[in-house]
């Protein structure tokens, strides 16, 4: 049931909601797309801010036609359950994992390129990069291109300003 619920979360840029499935609505985005003409490529990516005792993570996919601009799907989420950074980190990948893993099989159908966004730096100076081994072998291990800071726009850029 919780699945189910969590669906029916997602929605545009403009806040319209996804009253499908996000398969269905993803699938149709990219016949769409294809019918015009327009080479496509899929990021997702996870990003969240903690805000007093809750952690809100926004999960996105975004659609970028080469040359020709994009849009993105959004699901927020908050919890209760409080995490160290690493931990969030992880989570974040873990959250971009899943629906990548519900929607590769439609990449792949159509021959969509897909990469999955880490926001995690690459600087070992920077917090978020004790989690970048694990985040990599997490996203690589799973058969997925992994992009991390500053290459992550996914995350670090697009679902950044959802949780702001």
């Amino acid at each position: 049931m919780q699945q189910i619920q969590q669906e029916q979360k997602w929605r545009r840029l403009n806040g319209e909601k996804i009253m499908v499935d996000i398969e269905d609505e993803v699938r149709r985005a990219i016949v769409q797309e294809k019918e015009n003409g327009n080479q496509l490529k899929v990021c997702i990516g996870t990003d969240s801010q903690v805000k007093g005792k809750e952690t809100e993570f926004a999960t996105v996919i975004v659609f970028v036609r080469k040359g020709k601009g994009g849009f993105m799907y959004i699901h927020n989420e908050t919890t209760l359950q409080k995490m160290g950074i690493k931990e969030r980190m992880l989570t974040e990948v873990a959250k971009s994992i899943d629906i990548a893993y519900k929607l590769c099989r439609l990449f792949t159908l159509y021959n969509v390129d897909m990469e999955v966004h880490a926001d995690i730096n690459t600087d070992p100076n920077f917090k978020s990069h004790d989690a970048f081994k694990e985040a990599m072998g997490y996203i690589m291990g799973m058969g997925f291109v992994f992009k991390a800071k500053p290459h992550a726009f996914a995350s670090s850029s697009c679902a950044n300003k959802v949780v702001q």
